[in-house]
């Protein structure tokens, strides 16, 4: 995604407006403190901001009050940008190639890490500076670009299956499924109850957003498939792709998925589930924290997403935290990246917003465990996640799997055909 925008003040201003930002102005190049793209030295102290998705817990806010009350004279603002990930992605691409100092640190989706940093948008890190060996390395792997370190894991993303635990029980299902087959069996069973008369089987997130370029990837994975193999081609045109996603297509054929979950973001799933439309749901761990606080609360519990012959395997999602190449304060920065993501504050985001952590040691802390009996889950969901496509081109991939995708779900195309003309994109796209 290019967007061709110049950089006089009053062109600056009106765009920043428009979107929303707090700002205290657009830097270039030229300005006195402020960044130049690439660079790797960290000077620089006073406030600094953080762009990041909207946060409906309140943890995000609580870990920067947290920091602004230890450092009065380097107060960081909290940017809230929208909470879905293409509009995220939108303004900071934005912001960049403004070469804007509005945005600091950046809160990056894992899968954004190769394009920013191939694009000089974020600076390299220094490695020394935080505890790397002591988190889940698949996880700091998100964070690495051509073998340098351009991010830090701050929160971990596994996709969790919620399901309802009274219903199972009281149809005579001992445990959550573990196959696509077995589900739909399973929703046979509990909709002859009377307490589960117009409940849908299960949902996903299916608008044409990021969560759908996900939920196809999880889909095609669960099935034994690849979108793009280890050597960075594409791999989709094939018998397991297609079994993956005909599993969803053919799923909101028969009724096991609601029609209504085709504009389903994060939230409408969530509220859907929470509000007794769904027997079962894929989302993130961040809800077992809502859902706790809801209706359905003590009547739920998670487990690893099933998949075409036994368990199947999520999307790597969570967020690590960058350096904008154009910011000013970056010794400041830096030390809050490292407050941010330090151990202690990763614990915080579990207790108040169910936040995957990214250090190995709280996956096994028998403490937490008790406390959030998902941990052991969500750390088998995270092991066996498989990342989205990590290329410079990114934007060009997610747009076209979620054209494709969309395509077959609303049943414009084949499922066959859907995936034939998303490998001929994503050839063209990898190949750029």
């Amino acid at each position: 995604m290019k967007n061709t925008i110049t950089t006089t003040a009053m062109q600056c201003s009106a765009v920043l407006a428009a979107g929303g930002f707090l700002t205290t102005g657009c830097g270039s190049p030229s300005d006195s403190g402020s960044g130049q793209a690439g660079t790797t030295s960290f000077e620089g102290r006073g406030p600094i901001t953080l762009a990041a998705g909207r946060d409906s817990t309140g943890a995000t806010q609580a870990a920067v009050d947290r920091w602004n009350k230890l450092h009065p004279k380097e107060k960081v603002t909290y940017i809230r940008l929208p909470a879905d990930a293409d509009s995220q992605r939108q303004q900071m691409i934005q912001n960049a190639e403004m070469k804007s100092d509005a945005y600091t640190v950046l809160s990056l989706d894992v899968v954004w890490t190769s394009e920013f940093a191939a694009h000089r948008w974020v600076d390299r890190l220094p490695e020394e500076r935080f505890p790397l060996g002591q988190m889940v390395g698949p996880v700091v792997e998100t964070a690495r670009y051509r073998g340098g370190l351009y991010a830090v894991p701050a929160g971990v993303g596994g996709a969790l299956l919620y399901y309802r635990t009274d219903l199972l029980k009281k149809a005579g299902i001992d445990g959550p499924p573990t196959t696509w087959a077995r589900m739909k069996a399973d929703c046979a069973k509990v909709n002859k109850l009377i307490e589960a008369k117009g409940m849908s089987c299960y949902a996903g997130q299916f608008q044409k957003y990021e969560g759908l370029t996900v939920n196809f990837s999880e889909a095609v994975n669960s099935a034994g498939g690849i979108v793009i193999d280890a050597s960075g081609r594409p791999d989709v045109d094939t018998p397991a792709a297609r079994k993956g996603l005909d599993f969803l297509v053919g799923s909101f054929r028969d009724g096991t998925i609601p029609k209504e979950a085709v504009t389903y973001q994060e939230q409408e799933s969530r509220l859907a589930f929470e509000g007794g439309k769904l027997v079962f749901l894929r989302n993130w761990s961040y809800m077992n924290s809502l859902a706790a606080k809801s209706g359905i609360a003590g009547k739920f519990a998670t487990a690893q997403l099933p998949g075409l012959n036994g368990p199947g395997s999520s999307s790597l999602g969570g967020h690590n935290l960058a350096v904008s190449a154009y910011a000013r304060n970056k010794a400041t920065a830096l030390d809050f990246i490292r407050f941010y993501t330090n151990q202690r504050n990763s614990t915080a985001f579990l207790e108040q917003a169910a936040f995957g952590p990214p250090y190995t040691a709280l996956y096994d802390d028998k403490t937490l465990i008790r406390q959030y009996p998902f941990l052991p889950v969500l750390k088998q969901s995270v092991l066996h996640a498989v990342p989205r496509p990590q290329v410079v081109q990114y934007g060009d991939v997610t747009a076209a799997i979620q054209q494709q995708a969309y395509a077959a779900l609303t049943r414009t195309k084949t499922s066959a055909q859907a995936l034939r003309d998303l490998q001929s994109t994503l050839l063209k796209a990898v190949d750029q």
